[in-house]
């Protein structure tokens, strides 16, 4: 034998260890007793002796490695299941109610004349995981908290209408009207989760797959840092997030686990529905996707409850004593299991037991219809409840259940397992047929040969009806359920707007910078200040906000457990358990789901919040614009702040940070209001009015989004008399011409209206032109509300024709319009069709690149000298001015050479 010295370090983790032994003898003594155990009594019994040693390891504070998989059947063993406190029979009575009026309600949405689709395999399979939930485990809202928060699979919403329907929460005209909701109004019923589309009933939208399991992570993580602030009680609120195993697959379903798990967000718990089947076909057919999700939930720091295997494989595993059925289990891939799962039991009996004898011998006094009927854990009332009680009581970390399903279960053979079942969205009456008898529905072939399939309702006086409503009574009310109680906030007085409408004085600063003046003004409202939830990608330096680390603090629920680097400084880096800024890292899908569950708080816990992201322009619409939506969708509120705007004011960082079309994305979002303010005045207005719009009195479900730039300039005062209504509306005069005889506009938005003003007044001193201009706060609320007039023009055409604001706003000004911005022309080119006269744009459109300012500017040509171009052009073309002119201006300001242009405030960094 080799000695102590002479062996390879321990390994652990996949590293090695190089911690002595001090005593080679007890370690022999081990050694020893592990292979008399493996001589004596096989492998398989010396690796079960290791697993409880591992086991008894943990449970007395041992540190060792995590195992990664382990074996393919369920977690829970059954003497350890609890007692289920249900009544089986009849829970097994409301959901065979509940599967039939789903697949009908899908079904008859098939009727000629109307065929809008649905999917009825998705909850064929998840029916029993979401029974189980809503009899036993999800908290209503009935004590006026929060409740549980459920974000339930998209595809499996026909389920969860028809639930509602034997609860008399849902009519059967609104079965009726699924995905009609213009047709059918009132009755209609959205595809999917919509909150905005049945704001009672839906609470988060998830079937964008990929971000209910992040949007998930993170409302837990709001419910942490509401208790935390003493904002709101959470204490009882659970998140439960439905999920598919072909939806794992989505990037942002996995990516931010870690943080779940770093945080100890024990009040999450993830239900994967593995039915082993994407849309087309096996998730992994050649693999085990249980087995994956397994390994990656574990390394990730999550608990994993598999739950695999019905009670009917119970008495199987208890006889296996040399690990042959579970070796059997491990090895089989998913593809086999499906096909599995549409074959005959005599099939099954043959493939799955028939090649090796003691196998076979496992089975040999089975029938071929109990082989058939060896069923999935995530259809077995029991052993969900097991699953879901564990995962309540589990402390420390979040989990996850993995159940195993089929997909479109109890529908019949042409559904079950086939992989075209999710496109598959009408039963024949011979399937129906089939179903019903499965299902015990009493309904006659009659009723079925002759129409539509009927709904089936048992009655409300119903022993199945009277249990479903004293199990939600029990559990605090009906679910889902989105109830708003929170009150209009008071709101902040003129006097904390002053010092942004004093302008800057003699010092340059940023929009970025001036907004977050603003920002540290509002936090310091004794009635509105604790409210504010900022947040930021790791960038609150960038972005100048850094300044509040050491009153506002960074939360972080461990709170501080170091002495900060910079402890002595001012600004010193402050995290604690109370802290008010969220900083989530380099992630801006994680920072923007944080902000829909802060700006959706109001609802889901009657406390408004109002969350503050901030942002590297470049990546938010493009990067995240799918959680923008969403955050649409579930009508969340909140400033949103795109940072180092515009496609040459951060010019040194090149191409992938010069932003040039976020607002114009931004224009597609009807839930959001984007402004491209130019002056702290302005947002001072904007903000004001944003906090009105979103949290006083008959509130807006609306975000807004400001585009702020890192370029410092002048701030002037605001002008007496300012132009409040054209600041908010989207445009108004800002600087009248002084000189010149020929007439222009010019309209400028963000950090383009200083280039105006500087053109303006070349053009009145070497041209004679008398220019005014304008300053477009808002591109794309303007064309909104012209877009507006239009409409309703259009269906209107005997009342008095409304004109869209730009056109009245705009009309009796004289000479061509020549608009500017840093934005691809596309943005201000959205009014165009309401100018009242000739229009020009001139925009950024194309890549940006790395280089100064100016010469950027030049390049695009939208610096000073090529607005003056612009001007003159338009008038040569109204015969104002000699065509010839236009070379003079080419040539006096060399515009055809970028490195004539002066260079400009340096920009290279943020």
């Amino acid at each position: 034998m080799a000695s102590g010295s002479d062996r390879n370090p321990i390994i652990i983790g996949g590293l090695p260890s190089q911690v002595p032994d001090f005593d080679p003898e007890e370690t022999r003594e081990w050694l020893d007793s592990l292979d008399a155990a493996v001589d004596e009594r096989g492998r398989e019994r010396a690796r079960y002796l290791m697993l409880r040693l591992i086991e008894r390891a943990r449970e007395k504070r041992v540190a060792v490695p995590e195992m990664r998989s382990t074996d393919y059947v369920n977690t829970i063993a059954t003497k350890d299941e609890p007692f289920f406190p249900g009544d089986e029979e009849i829970e097994r009575k409301v959901l065979n109610a509940t599967r039939w009026n789903a697949a009908v309600m899908v079904s008859r949405a098939q009727r000629p004349g109307i065929g809008v689709g649905g999917h009825i395999a998705t909850f064929a399979s998840s029916a029993s995981l979401y029974d189980v939930g809503f009899n036993h485990f999800f908290r209503g809202k009935d004590d006026g908290l929060g409740g549980d928060q459920i974000f339930f699979q998209g595809h499996a919403s026909p389920g969860i209408y028809a639930r509602a329907f034997l609860l008399d929460r849902l009519s059967e005209a609104q079965l009726d009207a699924f995905r009609q909701e213009k047709s059918k109004a009132p009755n209609g019923l959205s595809s999917y989760p919509h909150p905005r589309l049945m704001p009672d009933f839906w609470e988060f939208p998830t079937v964008s797959m990929g971000l209910g399991p992040l949007g998930a992570i993170y409302q837990a993580r709001m419910n942490r840092y509401m208790e935390a602030r003493g904002i709101a009680d959470t204490s009882q609120s659970h998140v439960w997030a439905y999920l598919g195993d072909g939806e794992m697959d989505e990037p942002e379903s996995l990516g931010q686990l870690s943080i779940a798990a770093r945080e100890g967000l024990d009040n999450l718990t993830f239900v994967v529905n593995c039915n082993l089947q994407r849309l087309d076909g096996p998730v992994r057919g050649n693999g085990k996707i249980i087995q994956e999700l397994e390994s990656q939930f574990r390394g990730a720091g999550w608990n994993v409850i598999k739950l695999v295997w019905d009670r009917s494989w119970d008495p199987l595993l208890a006889q296996d004593r040399t690990g042959i059925l579970v070796n059997k289990l491990n090895t089989t891939p998913d593809g086999q299991f499906q096909t599995y799962a549409t074959e005959s039991g005599a099939y099954i009996r043959e493939h799955f037991f028939g090649d090796d004898p003691r196998l076979r011998d496992m089975v040999k006094d089975m029938t071929d219809d109990q082989i058939l009927h060896l069923g999935r854990g995530g259809h077995d009332h029991k052993k969900v409840y097991a699953a879901y009680a564990a995962a309540k009581a589990h402390k420390g970390q979040p989990t996850v259940i993995l159940a195993q399903t089929v997909k479109g279960w109890t529908l019949g053979p042409n559904f079950e397992g086939r992989n075209a079942t999710h496109q598959m969205k009408k039963l024949t009456v011979e399937d129906l047929k089939r179903f019903r008898d499965r299902l015990h529905i009493p309904i006659t072939d009659k009723q079925l040969d002759e129409g539509y399939p009927p709904y089936y309702h048992p009655g409300r006086d119903s022993e199945e009806i009277q249990y479903m409503h004293d199990r939600r009574k029990s559990l605090g009310g009906y679910v889902p359920t989105r109830v708003v109680r929170a009150k209009p906030l008071p709101l902040p007085e003129d006097k904390t707007y002053a010092t942004a409408k004093k302008g800057s004085g003699q010092q340059s600063i940023a929009t970025t910078m001036a907004f977050v003046r603003i920002l540290k003004d509002l936090m310091r409202d004794k009635e509105i200040g604790k409210r504010f939830v900022l947040i930021a990608p790791d960038e609150y330096r960038t972005f100048g906000m850094d300044a509040f680390f050491p009153s506002a603090k960074i939360y972080n629920p461990l709170g501080q457990q170091y002495e900060s680097v910079d402890r002595d400084l001012l600004l010193t880096y402050k995290e604690s358990p109370t802290g008010q800024m969220l900083h989530d890292g380099i992630s801006e899908a994680g920072c923007t789901a944080s902000l829909i569950a802060a700006g959706s708080a109001y609802a889901t816990h009657g406390e408004p919040l109002i969350p503050v992201y901030v942002f590297y322009s470049m990546f938010g619409f493009q990067r995240t614009g799918d959680q923008f939506w969403q955050m649409a969708d579930q009508l969340a509120r909140g400033f949103v702040l795109g940072a180092t705007a515009g496609r040459t004011t951060l010019t040194g960082e090149g191409l992938q940070h010069a932003d040039g079309h976020s607002q114009l994305l931004a224009s597609t979002n009807p839930g959001c209001v984007a402004y491209d303010p130019a002056f702290s005045y302005e947002i001072a207005h904007i903000v004001k009015d944003g906090l009105r719009r979103m949290y006083g009195e008959n509130s807006e479900d609306v975000f807004y989004y400001l585009t702020v730039y890192n370029e410092p300039i002048q701030h002037p005062a605001e002008p007496e008399n300012v132009d409040v209504e054209g600041i908010l509306k989207g445009i108004y005069r800002y600087k009248s011409a002084e000189r010149g005889e020929i007439p222009a506009q010019i309209m400028a938005s963000g950090v383009a209206v200083p280039w105006a003003v500087e053109a303006q007044r070349i053009l009145a001193d070497e041209w004679n032109v008398r220019a005014d201009v304008w300053s477009a706060t808002s591109w794309n609320e303007l064309r909104r509300e012209a877009v507006d007039v239009e409409r309703y023009n259009l269906l209107h055409p005997e009342d008095e024709q409304r004109v869209p604001y730009v056109t009245r706003k705009l009309s009796g000004s004289e000479g061509p319009f020549v608009a500017v911005s840093d934005w691809m022309r596309s943005v201000p080119d959205q009014i165009a069709r309401w100018v009242p006269g000739a229009y020009q744009s001139l925009g950024a459109d194309g890549f940006g690149f790395a280089d100064t300012r100016g010469a950027a500017r030049r390049f695009f040509h939208i610096d000073a000298q090529s607005v003056v171009l612009a001007v003159l052009t338009e008038l040569a073309k109204e015969g104002r001015i000699d065509r010839s002119l236009l070379k003079t201006a080419i040539d006096r300001y060399e515009l055809l050479d970028v490195t004539a242009a002066h260079p400009g405030a340096a920009g290279g960094d943020a």
